[in-house]
């Protein structure tokens, strides 16, 4: 099973990454992920929120939303999380 301290997240996705309001908890707390429903050639992530958090990189799309935020795409593209 993959481990938080097996995830290698380039340093510049992690720079480039600046509106996060929640200090990237992503990289150290697996939980804190919005699940990714689907994926469309690894540029458009699909995802629903597992909390009531408001995300500077979560956009309405129709009935469901899309992940823009660098770190996650990056999490979801490497490791298929």
């Amino acid at each position: 099973m993959l481990q938080k301290n097996d995830l290698k997240v380039d340093d510049d996705v992690i720079k480039n990454t600046n509106r996060c309001k929640k200090d990237h908890s992503c990289l150290s707390d697996l939980t804190d992920l919005c699940k990714v429903e689907m994926c469309i050639a690894d540029k458009i992530h699909f995802i629903k929120c597992m909390n009531g958090h408001t995300c500077n990189y979560r956009i309405t799309f129709g009935y469901s939303f899309v992940c823009t935020c660098p770190v996650r795409k990056e999490l979801y593209n490497k490791y298929k999380i």
